[in-house]
């Protein structure tokens, strides 16, 4: 098997991944969707969708990461996390992935809120800073969802036009 039919089955392949990924907080989504798509304008030599597009979507992919990792950092701190809360954040996201859709959901909450309480704050302010941590993770996924399609529609008409 040579290039030229590699690389089409390896575009396909992360971009499936790259799309999962978008939900999953342990695949790094919007990079396999670049690499994708980098993988299928390579597999028809660049003849379609060129450097300048394919410049355009390293851009969005490299904005889509700061705003994604911004947001969460930025609902936590809006709603009174601290170092602690963001560290069991981080934690019970990883420990949430064991479990499934109801960890990756409730993991970084519960995380947090432990975050929290481990550094003496009541449960209503360790809650309250689990939501928020919750809400930024919301958010950050929202945005690496819209930016991901949006990048998939640039490539759509870079193709077709």
């Amino acid at each position: 098997m040579d290039m030229t039919q590699l690389l089409p089955i390896a575009s396909a392949i992360l971009l499936l991944a790259g799309f999962a990924g978008l939900l999953i907080p342990a695949l790094p989504g919007i990079l396999l969707i670049f690499t994708g798509l980098v993988f299928a304008a390579w597999a028809e030599g660049f003849a379609y969708v060129g450097w300048s597009t394919i410049t355009v979507l390293a851009i969005l992919t490299v904005s889509a990461w700061l705003l994604d990792t911004l947001a969460g950092l930025l609902g936590a701190k809006r709603f009174g996390a601290g170092k602690s809360g963001l560290l069991g954040a981080a934690a019970g996201t990883a420990v949430g992935l064991a479990f499934g859709l109801p960890g990756i959901i409730l993991g970084p909450f519960i995380g947090a809120v432990l975050g929290e309480l481990y550094q003496h704050k009541d449960l209503r302010s360790a809650g309250t800073a689990g939501l928020g941590v919750w809400v930024g993770i919301a958010a950050g996924t929202a945005i690496r969802i819209t930016v991901a399609f949006v990048m998939a529609g640039i490539f759509i008409l870079a193709r077709l036009l």
